[in-house]
């Protein structure tokens, strides 16, 4: 049993065969793409699994996508949370953005070979990606007060339950959180996953009306 499953199924025993593969198969995709094209910083490919990986998963302790909902991954970078999200919920459509060429080459690169129809990557900028969603997530991309007014109008109308924002974040928060002067919910990683890496990680929850 590789490691990344052993991880994975451990924190998530409701993941089938097939998702398994498919973290497996993600998981050496990112160390071939990773040698052309430094999507991840290099010495952190070792801990692709933790750091990057299950990092991502942390989005779906806090939220069960819905089936058919729509979901924007803003700053996607190499695909992170987005890609992991969508392996998840293959009942979710994820709409991956970011503006580096190269980078979401790579996304739809990841995403073509695992077979994820449920994945749609575009060198955008998020303030014009014109389709409106249910969820908006993203990693680290910049401070709250900055990402806010990004995405802020790009989630429909619909009322649906826990819509809103789903930020992962490292470090104490509360400066950045005020400054920003959103109304937030913050869940701790160190909550549900065990290694050390997450003692300073969260999510971040901006519910949006």
């Amino acid at each position: 049993m590789t490691a990344i499953r052993m991880l994975l199924s451990g924190y998530f025993p409701e993941l089938s065969e097939d998702q398994l593969a498919k973290y497996e198969q993600m998981a050496a995709l990112y160390q071939e793409w990773n040698e052309k094209i430094n999507v991840i910083s290099r010495k952190d490919m070792d801990q692709l699994g933790v750091h990057h990986i299950l990092h991502s998963l942390g989005i779906a302790k806090v939220i069960r996508f819905p089936e058919q909902a729509h979901v924007l991954d803003v700053g996607t970078g190499g695909g992170l949370p987005g890609l992991p999200l969508a392996v998840m919920f293959p009942e979710v459509r994820f709409h991956l953005v970011d503006s580096i060429g190269k980078k979401i080459h790579v996304v739809q690169e990841i995403a073509r070979e695992l077979h994820l129809q449920n994945v749609v990557a575009t060198q955008t900028r998020a303030e014009q990606v014109r389709e409106k969603f249910d969820f908006v997530v993203s990693r680290a991309v910049t401070r709250l007060a900055n990402f806010y007014p990004w995405v802020m109008n790009s989630f429909k109308k619909e009322a649906i339950p826990d819509k809103g924002i789903y930020y992962l974040k490292g470090g104490d928060l509360t400066e950045e959180i005020a400054e920003s002067g959103l109304i937030t919910k913050v869940y701790n990683l160190s909550d549900y996953f065990s290694e050390e890496f997450f003692e300073t990680k969260k999510v971040v929850f901006v519910p949006m009306p």
